[in-house]
C-alpha cells in the first residue's frame, strides 16, 4: 500500500479520544523507527511543525533537535517570537540559524514559482545536512508534512516538502502528520496540550513570503511586503476577523503603476490583500472584509509603507485559484 495515500477506511479525526489514539499510534511508530538515534525538525512555529515538534518530544524527548532557520523570508518579527515561545514553552532543543543571505542570494532573479519553492526546499535540506555534520548519530529528518501537500504536489504545485527534495538525502524522513488534514492537525495539536495561541494559528507556507513576493525576489519589494503583512494582522487583530479568518495575507507583484503622493509623481506596487476560510484546505471561501476596515488598512499601508501605492482585494475563491498566489 502506497504511504503517502491515505486509507479510505481511516476515519476523520475530531473528537481528543480519536486524537490520543493517533498520537500513542504515532508515538508507537516513531519509536520504532528511530530507536536510540537523534531527530532534526525543521521548526518553523507555525501549526504543523509545531504539532510534530510536540509529539516528537513525547514520543523521544531529548532525541529531537529542532532547528528554526531564518531564511529571510519569514513575517517580521517572527524569528524572534519563535525562539521565545519554544525555548521557554515546549523546553525544545532549539538551533537557531540566520541563513537570510543565503537564501536571498540563491533566489535572485528566479522569477518562476516552481523554481523558487525548490531552490528553497533543496537549500533548506543542505542547512539541515550541515547542522547534522555538526552533531553525532543524526540520521533522521522530521518534516511536518500534511495530507493536502501531498495531493497538491501531485499534479498543481511542488511543496517544500514533498516535491522540493532532492533524490538523494543523508536522512531518512519522519513524517507522522502526513496523512491528516488541517482540522485534524489541530484537533491533534490540542490534545498534545498545546496553547491555543499556537494551534489555531494562521498556516505559513515552508516558502514563507516567497511565494508572496511574486516574481523574482527583491530586498525592497520583500522589506515592502514584511511592513504590508504586518500592517494587515495587527489591524485584524484589532477589529476581530483574527480569529475568524483562517488565512488572510499580503501578495505583492513584481510590476509598478504611477500614483501621486506629496503632489508628486510615485512609482509603487500594489499590495494584494487575500482572506480566505477553509476547513481541510483542499476549498476556501473568501471572507468579507468590512468596508470601514479595508480603509483603514489601505490608507495605513499607502502612507506607511515604502514603495507601495495600491492596495487590492483578492476575491477568488479556491477553485479556481490556490490559496496562495504561487
Amino acid at each position: 500500500m502506497d504511504s503517502n495515500k491515505r486509507p479510505e477506511t481511516m476515519a476523520r479525526i475530531q473528537t481528543k479520544e480519536q486524537a490520543d489514539a493517533f498520537i500513542a499510534e504515532q508515538v508507537a511508530a516513531v519509536r520504532e523507527q528511530v530507536g536510540n538515534g537523534k531527530v532534526l525538525l525543521a521548526l518553523s512555529g507555525g501549526v504543523d511543525s509545531s504539532v510534530v515538534a510536540a509529539l516528537l518530544i513525547k514520543a523521544i524527548g531529548k532525541q529531537l533537535i529542532c532547528v528554526h532557520v531564518n531564511h529571510g523570508l519569514m513575517r517580521k518579527g517572527e524569528s524572534e517570537q519563535v525562539i521565545e515561545v519554544f525555548k521557554k514553552g515546549l523546553d525544545a532543543n532549539l538551533v537557531y540559524v540566520d541563513a537570510s543571505e543565503r537564501f536571498l542570494t540563491k533566489l535572485e532573479g528566479v522569477c518562476e514559482p516552481e523554481k523558487k519553492r525548490k531552490i528553497i526546499g533543496n537549500e533548506f535540506i543542505i542547512v539541515f545536512d550541515e547542522e547534522a555534520s555538526k552533531l553525532t548519530d543524526v540520521h533522521f529528518l522530521a518534516q511536518g508534512t500534511i495530507y493536502p501537500d501531498i495531493l497538491e504536489s501531485d499534479g498543481v504545485k511542488a511543496h517544500h516538502n514533498v516535491g522540493g527534495l532532492p533524490e538523494e538525502m543523508a536522512m531518512e524522513l519522519v513524517e507522522p502528520v502526513k496523512l491528516l488534514y488541517k482540522d485534524e492537525v489541530r484537533v491533534v495539536g490540542k490534545a498534545l496540550g498545546l496553547p491555543a495561541s499556537m494551534v489555531d494559528r494562521q498556516p505559513f507556507p515552508g516558502p514563507g513570503l516567497g511565494v508572496r513576493c511574486l516574481g523574482a525576489i527583491t530586498r525592497d519589494r520583500l522589506h515592502a511586503l514584511r511592513e504590508a503583512d504586518a500592517i494587515l494582522r495587527e489591524e485584524f487583530d484589532n477589529c476581530g476577523l483574527a480569529t475568524k479568518v483562517w488565512q488572510y495575507f499580503i501578495a505583492v507583484p513584481d510590476f509598478k503603476s504611477v500614483g501621486v503622493k506629496d503632489g508628486k509623481r510615485y512609482e509603487g506596487w500594489p499590495a494584494i490583500i487575500r482572506a480566505v476560510n477553509t476547513v481541510d484546505a483542499m476549498t476556501a471561501t473568501i471572507e468579507e472584509i468590512p468596508y470601514h476596515v479595508l480603509h483603514r488598512i489601505t490608507d495605513r499601508i499607502t502612507h506607511e509603507v515604502d514603495g507601495i501605492n495600491r492596495v487590492l482585494l483578492d476575491l477568488t475563491p479556491k477553485p479556481i485559484g490556490t490559496i496562495e498566489w504561487e
